[in-house]
């Protein structure tokens, strides 16, 4: 029986592939993780996450999931806003982003729990949190239907998801920004990071990754209602807000 094949930037692989290549990946460049998404984006991905924080509704107390956490700049965030009566869980599947975005949350005071886990399969209880949110990492899951309906299991009623992500850019800025993409990325990691084939892939994932109506969709067909989402900077990231109910 022939494996299923799905993509890993431009190229086909066999789905049981694609996890180690991610993996790769993000094992490569995690220790520079933080330093190349300032050059990358001109520091503007702070004000993406700062947006996602402000629009998301935490509030003391709550219950809060950081899929794909990577460095922890979401969930130090959200430690902030739900406070000690809160709860805030940074997981990632990868064990070298894990471990830096862990030992960034110990140093600046916040221990919160972090948890290797794919988020296919997420190991916590139905109905559990208020807020789950994913950033820059829903992208580069093989299955995006089986990880959106993990996240509305986890979910209490009347929770919310927040996707934060690259989408499709604007017309008019599409060819400075495929440019930008496919020339000065895989060089700013090679010289940075000793890697241009991870920022290659970087560049290959966005374009493959379903746009603003498509991923609205994908979305309400798990079971979320209420769906929007707003773009930022001509398009190149849109936060998605859904409602469980």
């Amino acid at each position: 029986m022939t494996e299923q094949q799905t993509h890993f930037g431009y190229k086909t692989v066999n789905e049981s592939d694609k996890a180690q290549k991610v993996a790769e990946v993000f094992h490569s460049v995690a220790q520079k993780y933080d330093v190349m998404n300032d050059l990358m984006s001109a520091g503007l991905h702070r004000a993406w996450k700062f947006f996602t924080i402000e629009t998301s509704g935490a509030r003391p107390g709550n219950k809060v999931l950081d899929i794909a956490g990577g460095t922890g700049d979401l969930s130090k965030a959200f430690a902030k806003k739900v406070g000690k009566t809160g709860q805030v869980w940074l997981t990632d599947i990868n064990s070298s982003m894990l471990g830096v975005g862990r030992d960034r949350l110990l140093d600046a005071g916040f221990a919160v729990p972090a948890a290797q886990c794919d988020a296919e399969k997420l190991p916590f209880p139905d109905n559990y949190f208020d807020i789950v949110s994913v950033a820059f990492g829903l992208r580069n899951m093989t299955h995006k239907d089986k990880a959106l309906a993990e996240m509305h299991r986890v979910l209490k009623p009347g929770g919310r998801l927040l996707v934060l992500e690259f989408s499709k850019v604007w017309a008019p800025v599409t060819p400075v920004y495929d440019l930008y993409s496919f020339k000065l990325l895989p060089l700013m990691g090679k010289l940075i990071t000793n890697d241009a084939d991870s920022y290659r892939y970087l560049a290959e994932s966005i374009r493959m990754h379903p746009d603003q109506e498509t991923l609205k969709t994908l979305m309400q067909d798990v079971g979320f209602g209420r769906v929007e989402y707003h773009n930022m900077s001509a398009g190149i990231v849109a936060l998605h807000k859904g409602y469980k109910f």
